[in-house]
C-alpha cells in the first residue's frame, strides 16, 4: 500500500513499514506537514500489531537536509505535541527503526539517523551537524545522542567544527551498521530487516526498550525496571507460539501479540 501524494510516503511490505521522506525538490527538508505526517507514520508503526520493523529513507537521492528554513521563516512549527521535532525526535517508535541513507543526511537529517536503532548508508552519503556555522544549535538530539554513539572527542570535533564528512568516516567510528555501494542503501536495509524478522517482534521491541532506557539506570534499578518490560513478552501469544514451534521443530508464525 502506498500513498505518493504526501510529503511522507508510507509503504507496507508484509511486516515492514517503509517510510520515505518525499520532498526531493527541497532535499527532503522537513516542514510542518512533513513533521505531522512523520508522527502519523510512527503512530502506525507502533499501533499496528502486524507491523514489526520500520525503515526510514529519502527520495530523490538524498536522505534529509534537516529543517526547512523557509518554512520556519514563515512561522511553521516543525514539531508535534506528541513526538517533538520532526514528529520523531523526542519519542521514537517503540519498534526497531532502520535508517537507509543516500546523499545528504545533515543537521536534522543526521539527527533522524540518531533517532533510529540501525543505520545503513551508501559510500557516497555525506553526514554531519553544520548548525554552528549558521549560529544555530542542533536541537534534535544530536548534541547528546551523537556522543553516546561514537567517541566523545570525535563527536565534539564534529559538533564544534560543523564539518560534513563522508559515510566511511562514520562507519570507521561505529555509527553505521552497514556501508554499501551508492543506490543500495534501501535494499540493504530491507535485507537487514528481513533477517531480524526471524525473531519475535515483541521481544525485539522489548529488547530495544530496555537498551534505550537503561543508559541511566543503576544495576539495582535495571534488574527491577526490566522485569515489567520482559513480562509483556513472556505473557504473550507469541511466547506460546515460540515454545510450540520449538517443540514441533518448525518456524514460528509471529503475530505481534
Amino acid at each position: 500500500m502506498t500513498d505518493s501524494a504526501q510529503n511522507i510516503v508510507v509503504e507496507r511490505r508484509g511486516p515492514l513499514l517503509i517510510v520515505t521522506l518525499n520532498r526531493p525538490g527541497a532535499k527532503n527538508a522537513v516542514d510542518a506537514a512533513t513533521a505531522a505526517q512523520m508522527n502519523a507514520a510512527m503512530d502506525l508503526l507502533d499501533e499496528d500489531d502486524s507491523l514489526f520493523i520500520g525503515i526510514l529513507t529519502g527520495s530523490g537521492g538524498n536522505f534529509c537536509t534537516g529543517g526547512d528554513l523557509k518554512a520556519a521563516a514563515r512561522g511553521e512549527r516543525l514539531s508535534t505535541d506528541d513526538r517533538g521535532l520532526f514528529g520523531l525526535f523526542e519519542r521514537p517508535p517503540r519498534k526497531p527503526l532502520i535508517a537507509a541513507v543516500e546523499g545528504y543526511a545533515v543537521g536534522g537529517g543526521l539527527e533522524i539517523c540518531l533517532a533510529c536503532d540501525l543505520i545503513v548508508a551508501s559510500r557516497s552519503a555525506r553526514m554531519g551537524l553544520p548548525e554552528v556555522r549558521h549560529s544555530v544549535i542542533a536541537l534534535g538530539g544530536g548534541l547528546f545522542r551523537l556522543p553516546r554513539r561514537i567517541p566523545y572527542h570525535v563527536a565534539m570535533e564534529l559538533v564544534l567544527s560543523g564539518e560534513i564528512r563522508d559515510a566511511s568516516f562514520f562507519h570507521q567510528h561505529g555509527l553505521l551498521n552497514r556501508l554499501v555501494e551508492p543506490g543500495a542503501a534501501l535494499q540493504e536495509a530491507i535485507s537487514l530487516a528481513e533477517g531480524l524478522l526471524a525473531n519475535a517482534p515483541l521481544a525485539l521491541a522489548a529488547s530495544k526498550e530496555v537498551v534505550s532506557r537503561s543508559a541511566d539506570w543503576t544495576d539495582e534499578e535495571a534488574w527491577r525496571l526490566q522485569a515489567p518490560i520482559a513480562a509483556r513478552v513472556l505473557q504473550s501469544e507469541d511466547r506460546r507460539e515460540g515454545l510450540a514451534a520449538f517443540a514441533e521443530k518448525r518456524k514460528p508464525r509471529w503475530c505481534g501479540r
